[in-house]
């Protein structure tokens, strides 16, 4: 670590973590073994589980008896890239500066991992007459990718729990919601031609500016038709084009044409209607064929999250976070995936900040990170406790 601040505990192990260049898309074997390394030293049973994409594993280890009314907290080990970024310190090489601890996933969220793996180890030294578990997966940000060969494993097992915690940067603030996300390819086909006579041609750029205008349509009969949640920053499903990539030359008439698309949906809300409104759309602008072809394919999705504000993890999370309301994210979490695939009850809650994600010098501060530890050793307590004291 650079700058001499302190070594020991929590930020020591985010020192470690941060030096592992887990880039989403990328190998977390070394991360993965080193992880799994230090929680055999624990005492703790380790699972790893292989995920889909060659090189990316994810880990599922408990401390304590087996039973099901244990507590998940869970992680993922991936970060976004730095290409193109300006930082001004190496982003993989925690850096105390100025009071804060700079690094990639410093906040998002090897912050929180650290904080799972300083509690596994004072698990690994006291009795617990519940479960501890910790599950550490991958490419979360390519979409939860990584979580769901975990959850499939852990499914076939019969895994269940009285909760579960994601440790997403919340500052500590207890959320029971967020949006659920589909993201969309959408490919138009035209007729290429030289561009002297582009009647002789179909131009895919122009069928896919016609869908970009769909797309907004789409939007604002969104705004009109939902039941708007107040409780989220924008209160109503929203349709985003991020990408756009068609045409080869100036003097001919492209071909192809491909939008990449996102709808980010209120909880509860699945999508369907609105993939087939896009459907539809597609198959007016191309007049059922006759003006070249749209498809409309789904490339990823994952569920949002709507806790429903009651059970047991909900009073622990804002006990030991010291809160007395809830709140919601406007991002997404593999909460919704553990809640739809294993029906397991979550929140969301770690130390750090989504604003400083996702950018240069994202960063965490050390008061940070021993709120995460004090919150978890609060529910280590729990889980040590004499049942019904």
């Amino acid at each position: 670590m650079q700058s001499g601040a302190d070594k020991s505990g929590t930020i020591a192990i985010l020192d470690r973590l941060v030096a592992f260049p887990t880039i989403c898309g990328t190998s977390n074997a070394d991360l993965i073994d080193w992880v799994e390394q230090y929680l055999v030293a624990t005492g703790a049973r380790v699972e790893r589980v292989p995920g889909d994409a060659e090189g990316r594993s994810s880990l599922f280890a408990t401390i304590g008896p087996d039973g099901p009314d244990g507590i998940i907290l869970s992680a993922h080990s991936d970060v976004v890239p730095v290409a193109g970024q300006d930082w001004t310190t190496d982003p993989f090489r925690l850096t105390a500066r100025d009071g804060r601890l700079y690094g990639r996933g410093s906040s998002d969220m090897k912050g929180f991992l650290a904080c799972m793996l300083t509690a596994a180890a004072s698990a690994g030294r006291r009795t617990l007459r519940r479960p501890l578990h910790l599950a550490i997966s991958h490419d979360e940000e390519l979409g939860c990718l990584g979580v769901r060969s975990l959850l499939r494993a852990l499914g076939q097992q019969g895994v269940t729990a009285t909760g579960c915690v994601v440790g997403e940067p919340t500052e500590m603030g207890v959320a029971v919601a967020h949006k659920g996300k589909i993201a969309l390819k959408i490919t138009c086909h035209g007729r290429a031609a030289h561009s002297a006579n582009p009647f002789r041609g179909q131009n895919a750029i122009v069928l896919a500016s016609e869908m970009v205008i769909a797309a907004g349509r789409l939007q604002d009969h969104i705004r009109q038709v939902e039941t708007h949640d107040g409780r989220f920053e924008v209160p109503f499903s929203t349709v985003q084009i991020g990408l756009i990539d068609g045409g080869t030359a100036l003097n001919i008439v492209p071909d192809r044409c491909v939008i990449m698309a996102e709808i980010r949906l209120l909880p509860g809300y699945d999508g369907a209607d609105y993939v087939a409104w896009l459907h539809d759309a597609a198959r007016r602008i191309t007049d059922d064929g006759a003006r070249g072809g749209i498809t409309v394919e789904i490339v990823n999705a994952y569920p949002g999250l709507a806790s429903s504000g009651d059970g047991g993890i909900l009073a622990t999370g804002l006990r030991h976070a010291r809160q007395n309301k809830t709140g919601v994210i406007d991002f997404g979490t593999e909460a919704g995936l553990f809640e739809s695939e294993l029906g397991i009850p979550c929140i969301v809650c770690g130390p750090g900040s989504i604003s400083r994600a996702h950018k240069a010098d994202e960063y965490i501060l050390p008061a940070e990170l021993a709120e995460g530890d004090r919150f978890l050793a609060g529910i280590l307590d729990d889980l040590c406790a004499e049942p019904g004291a």
